[in-house]
């Protein structure tokens, strides 16, 4: 079904992926995207396809009203990918966090509601897996679902790695965290994120407005951003890899993640606009695998058609979790999603087009400087 979509944010990594889809779909695409020099550099390059056919873009901010007026007029359809992203900075630049994350999507709906003809019937969120925490855990005992709290510094200073039962202290088994789990953010970042969901949730429902909330976990593929240090460990792996640089594996390397390639989240997402009838709730978005830091990290190395060069350092960063994956039986349900790009496959394209771009500066030494120095990281 044809749509006139806005998509905030759309310049970016998921974007380039996203908007081709919409188009062919036979959406009108609406962009809106600040062009954050983190993001795209201070001249930001290999921009030409949004000067494409169904496309218009806006250089605007989610934080200012006026751009929200003039980008969310004749619009059928939100998709809000805007946001500023990393664990690790969030936690030093709170109010930027917040400005952008939170209160950018609070006056998209002060905006909405001040538009009393607006044609907004959908909005869709690109909400993170971080708002889960350390996720769900299963006590080998009683069975029980557990839920770990975040751990501490003095918890990471004695490398206790593995969350533990709060009540007893015993082991916990790790199992696919589901969208009913406990939320509990451990970073800033987690904490917008998960007020953002709070916010559509809310304005949608009072407004009247379908939506979907995509809880992504860890998204990588091709055109991520190769100069971001703060969030994408894909991206700071390659460029050590090219470099011949030996690659640092926080706490023990054994710590997991659930990567999903960017095709598989956006084809969600695409699902989340034209589904007729709004899922209305938060769905997981996920290859439903846990995969370690350290075989990735091998596994992205022999993709670049290179040996493993792989350290153990034992630091780590406060606000990280140890363990998360998800549980996508929901994404299949309700969005008719089953994610089809293996790790293998997907960790050799994303080599492929990385080897064909310049090779950028190491910068992540300078981010976990800035960390060290607010007692962030050991």
């Amino acid at each position: 079904m044809s749509k006139k979509v806005l998509v905030t944010g759309g310049a970016g990594f998921i974007g380039s992926h996203l908007i081709p889809k919409l188009v062919a779909s036979g959406c009108q695409v609406r962009v809106l995207d600040s062009l954050s020099p983190q993001i795209h550099g201070v001249l930001p390059r290999d921009l030409e396809w949004l000067s494409g056919d169904g496309i218009e873009f806006i250089r605007g901010d989610v934080t200012r009203r006026d751009d929200w007026e003039v980008a969310l007029k004749d619009v059928e359809a939100v998709v809000h990918l805007a946001a500023e992203t990393g664990t690790g900075q969030s936690m030093y630049q709170v109010a930027r966090y917040n400005e952008v994350n939170s209160q950018g999507t609070a006056l998209m709906f002060d905006v909405l509601g001040k538009m009393p003809a607006h044609q907004v019937g959908r909005v869709v969120l690109s909400s993170s897996r971080s708002i889960y925490g350390e996720g769900a855990y299963m006590h080998p005992q009683t069975g029980a679902r557990v839920y770990p709290s975040a751990r501490n510094g003095e918890q990471l200073q004695r490398n206790q790695w593995e969350p533990v039962c709060p009540q007893t202290g015993e082991a916990l088994t790790l199992v696919a965290t589901q969208e009913d789990d406990l939320v509990s953010p451990a970073s800033i970042y987690a904490a917008t994120k998960y007020a953002q969901e709070d916010l559509v949730r809310i304005g949608c429902q009072s407004m009247g407005i379908g939506y979907a909330i995509l809880r992504l976990q860890n998204v990588y593929g091709e055109r991520q951003s190769l100069n971001n240090p703060y969030t994408g460990i894909l991206s700071i792996f390659s460029t050590k890899i090219r470099r011949g640089s030996e690659l640092p594996l926080f706490e023990d390397g054994e710590e997991s993640r659930d990567f999903v390639h960017v095709e598989d989240v956006t084809d969600a997402l695409l699902a989340a606009v034209q589904i007729e009838q709004a899922p209305n709730t938060a769905i997981n978005v996920g290859s439903g695998v846990a995969t370690s830091v350290r075989t990735v990290a091998e596994e992205l190395s022999r993709a670049f058609g290179k040996t493993p060069n792989v350290v153990v350092t034992g630091q780590f960063r406060i606000g990280d979790i140890r363990h998360n994956f998800a549980d996508v039986s929901r994404l299949q349900r309700l969005l008719g999603i089953t994610p089809n790009v293996s790790l293998a496959q997907g960790l050799q394209r994303f080599a492929n087009w990385v080897s064909s771009q310049p090779l950028p500066e190491d910068q992540l030494e300078k981010a976990n400087q800035e960390l060290r120095e607010r007692k962030l990281m050991n």
